[in-house]
């Protein structure tokens, strides 16, 4: 029999990022201002039940007992000093994504463990760095460069790799069963619910959790889910049951070159055929173009770039030449170039659309062409539109975003009829006599003397708890028609006795047609 090459065994890395959330705001701070001293105790922030909670904590704030979940305010009361600084979990997030693609230096299947860890599959790739123990230590030193503190272990399966990563001190594990029996049950992952329930077991560590007749405890955890169930997931660390990686495939990219035979000054005559390769091949994959590089590669080792933003997805080769046409001029081709590349960084779907049977214009399209040539030629912070938030408040319901940021959001509908004209701020009134818990009868704005005809409310505006600053009253708003005809918008800022301030103000908020 001839001898058959086996295929050597998977070999998973699991690289941990224990304070990934607090390394990436430090190396976004450091870019704008200084970093607080090391003595100082920071904290990252998000939004809680009850008010703000710590999300990330600082080594000087572990070593005053800061732990994440607290509230921030009850921390605040101990530690005066306490630095906190709004969390970004969704960038986070998003930044371990691109993280998962830039590790394709070690490997080609990679995928983001859950929010704080990566997954590598180094089946046939050790050998390329020098071997498994070069290739981990290779793997935390890149980390270190980029500001990134990483643990790294390698074992047969995700499971055990992971556990190895956060809880062992075994880097390259070769027995598993050995390797995490020492190890608290934590180590699987496993939530604090059911790793209290093991912990009064008896169970604390995953040597005894194997050691125990399986019978018993699938009783106990059949109605788990495989995520949450520790003999799933001891299985799956061990190997006795599959746990493979899926690995995210590569984000297609869309960029078209025109290598030139010599050096030239101009780009405007090769625009043409870039902006028509690259609307075909986004055409091909049905995708519109929603943000677009041109760079140019100089002759003396430089290069420059013009970057644009679309309000919608388009791959039509016209409007990109119309928006870069005026953008040339500012690109300094020094003693000339002879490389161009354009390309798509951002793109949306974009399914073939029939043209209109009856010959008018798309007004949508027309608009979307129009925000574009104004940003263009304005800047981007130069063009906005209406972004409508749901808020009790009136005057908060309406928000300024860039037009780039896409589409605009259509107003909430209100529960009443509101005025077209709202007054930013509202403006105090005059009372002279108020109808008890019911509108003003007679009221002084600007100067002038106004009687109340007829009037209808009220309609109670109450606080916002989850965002309104402790004692902020509510408010009663009336539309009011004053005797020549004309109708305002007011409200009463409390009611007696509501122990939140002395006696109610009146204010005017708006005027209707």
């Amino acid at each position: 029999m001839p001898n058959m090459t086996q295929t050597p065994p998977s070999r998973i890395v699991s690289v941990w990022f224990p304070d990934l959330a607090m390394d990436r705001w430090r190396q976004i701070i450091r870019q704008h201002r200084t970093l607080p001293s090391d003595d100082i105790p920071v904290v990252l922030s998000r939004d809680g039940t009850h008010g703000p909670v710590i999300h990330a904590t600082s080594t000087a704030a572990r070593t005053r007992g800061i732990e994440p979940g607290a509230r921030v305010v009850d921390v605040q009361a101990i530690h005066p000093d306490l630095h906190v600084e709004p969390a970004d979990p969704a960038g986070d997030r998003s930044f371990l994504d691109r993280l998962a693609l830039w590790a394709r230096r070690w490997s080609p299947w990679t995928v983001a463990d859950r929010d704080d860890g990566l997954f590598l599959d180094s089946q046939g790739v050790a050998h390329l760095f020098g071997g498994e123990a070069a290739m981990l230590s290779d793997i935390q030193r890149r980390m270190a460069m980029q500001g990134l503190t990483a643990h790294v272990a390698m074992a047969a399966t995700p499971g055990a790799a992971q556990a190895l990563a956060r809880y062992g001190s075994i880097q390259i594990c070769d027995d598993i069963p050995a390797a995490l029996a020492p190890l608290p049950t934590a180590a699987l992952r496993l939530d604090d619910t059911t790793v209290q329930l093991l912990n009064r077991l008896g169970l604390k560590t995953i040597g005894s959790l194997a050691e125990m007749p399986r019978v018993s405890l699938m009783r106990r955890f059949s109605t788990l889910p495989d995520d949450r169930n520790p003999l799933v997931l001891l299985d799956r660390a061990v190997g006795r049951t599959a746990d493979p990686l899926n690995a995210p495939v590569d984000p297609q990219q869309f960029i078209t070159r025109s290598r030139l035979p010599e050096p030239v000054m101009d780009a405007a005559p090769h625009m043409a055929d870039l902006a028509r390769q690259l609307c075909q091949q986004l055409a091909q994959a049905e995708y519109g173009a929603r943000s677009i590089r041109l760079t140019i590669y100089r002759i003396d080792g430089e290069w420059r770039q013009l970057s644009l933003n679309t309000a919608r997805a388009s791959r039509d080769p016209d409007h990109m030449l119309r928006l870069f046409r005026d953008k040339l001029e500012r690109i300094d081709p020094g003693f000339g170039f002879d490389l161009l590349t354009l390309e798509a960084l951002q793109v949306e779907p974009l399914s073939q659309i029939q043209q209109r049977l009856d010959g008018r214009r798309d007004s949508d399209a027309d608009l979307a062409a129009l925000l574009d040539r104004l940003s263009a030629r304005l800047g981007q912070d130069k063009v906005s539109w209406s972004r409508y938030v749901q808020t009790h408040k009136p005057e908060a319901v309406e928000h300024r975003q860039p037009a780039m940021a896409g589409d605009p959001t259509p107003p909430p509908a209100p529960p009443r009829e509101r005025p077209l004209r709202l007054l930013t701020p509202a403006e105090e009134v005059q009372v002279i006599y108020a109808v008890p818990e019911g509108p003003p009868s007679q009221f002084r704005w600007r100067r002038v003397l106004y009687k109340t005809a007829r009037h209808e409310g009220p309609e109670r505006i109450a606080p916002e708890w989850w965002r309104d600053r402790p004692g902020t009253r509510l408010r009663d708003y009336y539309k009011v028609e004053v005797q020549d005809g004309r109708r305002f918008w007011l409200y009463r800022e409390g009611v007696v006795h509501d122990g939140r301030g002395d006696t109610p103000r009146w204010f005017l908020h708006g005027l209707f047609a």
